[in-house]
């Protein structure tokens, strides 16, 4: 009987199934080096600041601004005015292909300024779009400056007749309404078909959008007039 008992167990036990040893794949990572970190008084390395060139790769970054078929007259016209300050005070090299019909501009060995190659798509940008050179020169030499676009469809989806109407009360007789948007909210606006450019601080553009929104959606300009000055009041008074 013993002997049957320990045979029975014996069996038993063979037919169990027991697990394989694996071994584990974590990889054990490298020691940090943290002397550095412990020690604030060890050096730190030094690097010298990149040029515009450098930054911007081996061939250097281009910048490309169609010109539409009516602006080829002005930008002839003023391109001295346009190409003095992008060459002599930013330091960029610019000219006008006249295949593709485009401004390119990239930088240049003596260029120093990362953020000049953006100053001056913006200020062909903006002249391209219909502002003067010298509303469009404020772009290269004050920072709180910026350009929005929109279209008169992006608030009310106009057409025809209706579309007419509402540029036209955006303009008003002889640009009455315009200037007087421009003076109160101090911005440039350009109206050009149904595209709407407005040039100025943020906080001023914004209050220059609201106000040709309202115009856009039917109010009266006597009362757009009236909510322009309480605003740009009291947005001066807490400046």
């Amino acid at each position: 009987m013993e002997a049957t008992a320990s045979s029975s167990s014996q069996g038993n036990n063979e037919g169990e199934f027991v697990l394989p040893k694996t071994k584990s794949r974590k990889r054990k990572q490298p020691d940090m080096d943290t002397s550095d970190i412990s020690n604030p008084s060890s050096k730190r390395p030094l690097f010298k600041p990149l040029k515009a060139v450098a930054g911007a790769g081996s061939k250097g970054e281009v910048r490309r601004i169609p010109v539409p078929p009516h602006r080829y007259t002005p930008l002839q016209k003023d391109w001295l005015k346009i190409f003095t300050p992008i060459v002599e005070n930013l330091k960029l090299n610019v000219r006008f292909v006249a295949k593709k019909r485009q401004v390119e501009i990239k930088p240049g060995k003596e260029t120093d300024d990362i953020g000049a190659l953006q100053k001056a798509e913006d200020f062909v940008k903006a002249f391209i779009v219909g502002f003067d050179v010298d509303d469009s020169l404020a772009l290269l030499r004050l920072d709180h400056l910026y350009l929005e676009s929109f279209d008169v469809t992006d608030v009310k989806p106009l057409k025809g007749d209706h579309l007419a109407r509402a540029i036209g009360r955006l303009a008003g007789k002889n640009g009455k309404t315009k200037f007087t948007i421009e003076n109160v909210t101090t911005t440039r606006i350009v109206l050009a078909d149904s595209k709407i450019h407005i040039l100025g601080s943020y906080q001023n553009i914004q209050i220059a959008r609201r106000a040709i929104c309202s115009l856009i959606l039917g109010s009266a300009p006597s009362k757009v007039y009236g909510q322009m000055r309480t605003v740009a009041s009291r947005s001066a008074n807490r400046l």
